[in-house]
């Protein structure tokens, strides 16, 4: 079993900076993919970035160019840096790992 636990969130002003983190405990963190999803209010849940085992990382169109996913495996947490944040970015974001296991959210609200 896997508990992730998220990190970070806030609300900020358009333009501003956030960095997520999500810390995993149990398991083998290292071996498994990670990523980030989020979900706006009244929308579905969308993939935001990935992060492979070996450090490949995919990002949704939305978001290339303006935020960055990395991991330390040594302290098993998950990193999403946003910048640029725009109010279009509002959302829960949720942790993901191995595409089974799943944090509790936190919010990230973006004011125009």
């Amino acid at each position: 079993q896997v508990l992730l636990v998220e990190s970070g969130g806030g609300l900020v002003q358009a333009g501003d900076s956030l960095t997520l983190s999500c810390r995993a405990s149990g398991g083998a963190f290292a071996a498994y993919a990670a990523g980030w999803f989020r979900q706006p209010p009244g929308k579905e849940r969308e993939l935001v970035a990935q992060i492979g085992s070996s450090g490949q990382t995919n990002y949704a169109d939305s978001v290339k160019g303006r935020f960055t996913i990395s991991r330390d495996n040594g302290k098993k947490t998950v990193y999403l840096q946003m910048n640029n944040l725009q109010p279009e970015d509002t959302a829960v974001y949720y942790c993901n790992a191995q595409s089974m296991y799943w944090g509790q959210g936190t919010q990230v609200t973006v004011s125009s």
